[in-house]
């Protein structure tokens, strides 16, 4: 499936080395004021080639909006947007044409589909990520309208755990890091993964502030559960935690439960989401992201004719995927928030008698 989402629905197509990726996305109401400076901001902090702690790759990441919007604001109809690849190295990756990368898709690919595209993986390569960065966009143009916002920032990277929790300075870190203080601690472990021809893991937060209560729609499509599904699907994430997360099996329900008073809860283990439904609090999550299985050690693995063989990798790589995967699941996060804020405006009697009087 390349589809996502019900009132807001998101297609991706593209692979990483074809003409380019892109998204069509159906459901934006008519009427959203298109800051083209934000769409451009936001494609910018997932841009590869940035920094020495990223992949090389070296691409514009322009998008081009083919349809959609009109005059500056979008016009209920759906938006396509593409995105052009314009460094491409195939050759790259002739070496690995008929052997299995160690912790890639190659082998599920070929499995299911009986072929696969083994220039830096095809459609299952994180290339496709920038255009769910720039659907997420567009989500967050909507979302601004109602005072709804989406923060994210690591807070770790390999051994190296932040101290707190600033959003603000996260939004300005070269790796989207909380803590300034253990900034540079971050960094050195994707240099060190780096300098060792290795990669290591990380881990982001996501704050969801602003969101009503009522958001969700239970019973198969909650918004924790949709949260949870979705970001799972982004490259290279093995776990999320909302909320206590998985603090909550080790805990009693007396420590656990979010009590509340006539002021609003004492806490938020749940995460801002109960029953599936938002409560009014901050939604707060974390993702964890496994280390980029591209490295340039030589690895053990089987060819097609299910030979042992050694592989050697090149190409241009990211050390440490969460850095900018950090913007993707914040896309995302946005997404599945403007998901559930246009579904919920026919959950009422009341707000229809809004619209049709």
């Amino acid at each position: 499936m390349n589809s996502f989402g019900s009132a807001l629905r998101v297609t991706t197509f593209g692979e990483s080395h074809g003409l380019g990726v892109g998204c069509v996305i159906d459901g934006i109401p008519a009427g959203v004021k298109v800051d083209m400076e934000f769409l451009l901001s936001e494609m910018d902090k997932r841009r590869p080639g940035k920094n020495k702690l990223s992949t090389q790759r070296n691409e514009e990441d322009t998008p081009e909006i083919l349809s959609g919007v009109f005059e500056g604001v979008t016009t209920g109809t759906p938006i396509a947007v593409l995105i052009r690849n314009k460094d491409q190295k195939s050759g790259d990756y002739s070496a690995v044409a008929n052997s299995f990368r160690p912790g890639h898709a190659d082998f599920g690919y070929l499995s299911k589909y009986g072929i696969r595209d083994y220039r830096g993986g095809g459609r299952s390569s994180a290339r496709e990520t920038a255009a769910r960065v720039a659907a997420g966009a567009f989500a967050k143009m909507l979302l601004r309208e109602f005072g709804i916002s989406v923060e994210y920032g690591v807070f770790q990277i390999g051994e190296v755990v932040a101290l707190e929790e600033d959003f603000e300075f996260a939004a300005s870190s070269e790796i989207f890091s909380l803590c300034k203080e253990r900034e540079a601690a971050m960094k050195a472990q994707i240099e060190a993964a780096r300098d060792a021809h290795d990669s290591v893991g990380g881990a982001v937060k996501v704050r969801i502030k602003g969101a009503p209560a009522g958001l969700g729609e239970p019973l198969y499509y909650k918004f924790d559960s949709e949260l949870g599904g979705l970001l799972m699907g982004v490259n290279g994430v093995k776990a999320v935690e909302i909320g206590a997360g998985i603090k909550a099996s080790s805990m009693r329900g007396s420590q656990n439960n979010d009590q509340r008073t006539k002021e609003g809860f004492l806490s938020n283990n749940a995460g801002g989401i109960l029953g599936g439904i938002s409560t009014g609090q901050d939604i707060e999550l974390r993702v964890y992201f496994k280390p980029t299985p591209s490295i340039f050690l030589t690895q053990k693995t089987v060819n097609k004719d299910g030979d042992d063989v050694q592989m050697n990798l090149t190409g241009r790589h990211d050390p440490c995927i969460a850095a900018r995967g950090a913007v993707v699941v914040g896309a995302m996060a946005a997404l599945v928030t403007a998901d559930m804020l246009l579904l919920n405006a026919t959950s009422k009697l009341d707000s229809l008698r809004k619209i049709y009087g």
